[in-house]
């Protein structure tokens, strides 16, 4: 009788497709604080383990890389307090995001965990954190604009549905302001927020201030502040991404910000160094420039589900400078980009964007040609104006001498009423495009 049961048993579970699989263990041979290596299994890269004894202080670890035979790990947490040939095992692959209408007005870290205090997720969809690899020609091109509530913008460099744009500028000008500014007034369906390396006290300050009320409905919202590892900075990128592929594939119009770049870069070059590779420009080694275009083709139009991300990427220079690695290589794939001045900044001209050396690449494809117009006239008052502005204050120009500088002169005033404008004050495209045309279409 027991015979008969065990064999009828075990055929059940044979016919179920059960077998037993054996525990994956490894060791761990070294930790200086940042990178690990471990002994004893072969992992694929990406994979995310959990390094200590049971019962004791754990913590986790994605595997970066390989080298002499040894796994490649960086921790994901904060400090343990782990012993050498503590156990290492692996949990899975980071594979997927958390997407979906169930992610609406909720905020998650880099690991997709909520942080908000309103309880787990439930009901939402799985998206590769990777994404999903599209044809160049199933991108749509961009031929509808985006109201972003910010009148110079909206005015002088139309953003479109689906466009790439970013904000460049040193630290303390007014990137986040300005980010506020377009996320209370964007005319998008749904708004993903990634805030990547940041502080902690601006992650809060955000939502609070600048994502508050209905805007925070139809936002999500991925914070990795700058104290967390450089994988999970990474991947808040990735998540924040793959959560807007999720919603253009549904055929809705996502605003994607990320903020901000250049701190998605130097975790990048923190594990590229801590790997080994060589430093290159500015100490970033090549796969950290080599990251970008990765993320930032992500965003754009879907022709087959009708649905658009149009990307907002900050992006700090560090020391001011325009030819810092990371800024050169954004402004080369992007569609257009917004320069912050400080100079401007500190005559208390807020936003402080720098017209003459900002540009909108798809303009010209969404806007009227009287809107166009009265754009070029803007900026060649402006550039005459700068070009002769040590003059001008000096008193070395006499009117009457140039009428284009006279003209100029005359517009200044003008021009700088139209960059300016009040935190909480909101300007639709289509009353920016008046006031532009009003003044400047027969100038």
């Amino acid at each position: 009788m027991l015979n008969r049961f065990a064999e009828d048993y075990l055929g059940t579970l044979a016919l179920a497709g059960s077998r037993p699989k054996p525990r994956v263990a490894g060791r761990l041979s070294s930790y200086d604080g940042l990178l690990m290596e471990a002994v004893g299994l072969s992992l694929p890269v990406g994979t995310v383990c959990k390094i200590g004894a049971d019962g004791g202080q754990q913590v986790e670890a994605e595997v970066i890389g390989f080298r002499n035979g040894r796994t490649l790990m960086m921790n994901l947490g904060g400090p343990a307090a782990l012993l050498p040939n503590a156990p290492v095992r692996p949990l899975g692959p980071p594979g997927e995001a958390e997407v979906g209408a169930a992610m609406l007005g909720r905020v998650v870290d880099g690991a997709g965990q909520p942080i908000d205090g309103l309880g787990p997720i439930r009901g939402a969809g799985r998206w590769p954190l990777a994404g999903h690899m599209q044809s160049p020609l199933d991108r749509g091109r961009v031929l509808a604009p985006m109201d972003v509530g910010v009148r110079a913008i909206n005015g002088l460099l139309t953003v479109g549905q689906g466009q790439r744009v970013g904000i460049m500028a040193g630290s303390g000008v007014g990137k986040s302001v300005l980010l506020g500014m377009m996320v209370r007034a964007a005319q998008a369906d749904v708004v993903v927020i990634g805030l990547i390396g940041e502080r902690s006290r601006e992650v809060a300050d955000f939502l609070e201030t600048k994502v508050a009320g209905e805007a925070r409905k139809r936002s999500v919202v991925v914070a990795v502040p700058a104290n967390h590892s450089p994988v999970l900075r990474i991947r808040g990128a990735l998540r924040a991404t793959a959560i807007a592929e999720a919603f253009r594939a549904e055929g809705k119009s996502v605003l994607l910000i990320i903020d901000s770049l250049t701190r998605v870069a130097h975790a990048g070059r923190e594990i590229g160094l801590a790997l080994g590779e060589p430093a290159s420009a500015r100490g970033y080694p090549p796969s950290a420039i080599a990251m970008l275009p990765n993320l930032l083709e992500r965003a754009g139009s879907d022709v087959n589900t009708g649905g658009s991300i149009t990307g907002i990427y900050t992006v700090l220079a560090d020391g001011d400078d325009g030819n810092d690695p990371v800024v050169d290589s954004a402004r080369s794939i992007l569609d257009g980009h917004i320069v912050l001045s400080r100079a401007m900044a500190e005559r208390a001209v807020y936003p402080a964007i720098d017209i003459s050396k900002s540009i909108s690449r798809v303009m010209n494809d969404i806007v009227p040609q009287h809107h166009q117009q009265a754009a070029r006239i803007l900026r060649r008052h402006l550039a005459t104006y700068e070009e002769n502005r040590d003059l001008v204050l000096m008193g070395a120009y006499r009117s009457g001498s140039d009428p284009a500088i006279d003209a100029a002169i005359a517009y200044q005033p003008a021009i700088m009423e139209f960059i300016r404008q009040d935190t909480h004050q909101m300007v639709s495209l289509t009353d920016a495009e008046m006031e532009l045309v009003g003044v400047f279409g027969d100038a």
